[in-house]
């Protein structure tokens, strides 16, 4: 990883977790040519998985948060990807599926969480395509599930 990418971090007081594991039968990304797709991130804070409803007992900022935490997964999976250096990474594009009631229409100020994150850390490698859609539930009834397609530069 670059100063520079080292130096936005630091200055978020954000620090990027582990690439996490796997929790079933799947790799937490594939590389094909200059592309990394990598498979849909959990939200873990500093007091484990954010759990919850948005709509519910969650309202559109706390996603935001917890869709931050996704993000920093998503960016700890790529970085291992690029052998460790995330100025090498371009983000692509981004799904996000948001935990939500059915009256629920914030999804994208949701998934905003990740997506300033992304450009908050790489700048204009951070832009990237976009959607943000509402799940019933999601896996350990999380808040938010992100997944992300990076390319290598």
């Amino acid at each position: 990883m670059t100063d520079a990418i080292e130096a936005r971090l630091a200055e978020l007081g954000l620090t990027l977790p582990d690439a996490p594991a796997p929790a079933a039968n799947y790799v937490p990304f594939v590389q094909t040519g200059a592309q990394i797709y990598v498979s849909g991130q959990l939200p873990t804070g500093p007091d484990g998985l954010i759990k919850g409803k948005l709509g519910d007992d969650l309202d559109a900022q706390a996603g935001a948060e917890a869709a931050k935490y996704c993000a920093l997964a998503l960016l700890s999976q790529a970085r291992k990807a690029a052998g460790g250096d995330l100025s090498r990474v371009r983000v692509v594009k981004l799904v996000g599926f948001v935990n939500s009631t059915a009256d629920f229409g914030d999804q994208p100020k949701v998934v905003n969480g990740a997506s300033d994150l992304m450009v908050n850390v790489l700048g204009e490698n951070g832009r990237h395509a976009r959607s943000a859609v509402s799940a019933a539930s999601l896996p350990f009834g999380v808040a938010v599930e992100i997944e992300g397609i990076f390319e290598l530069l």
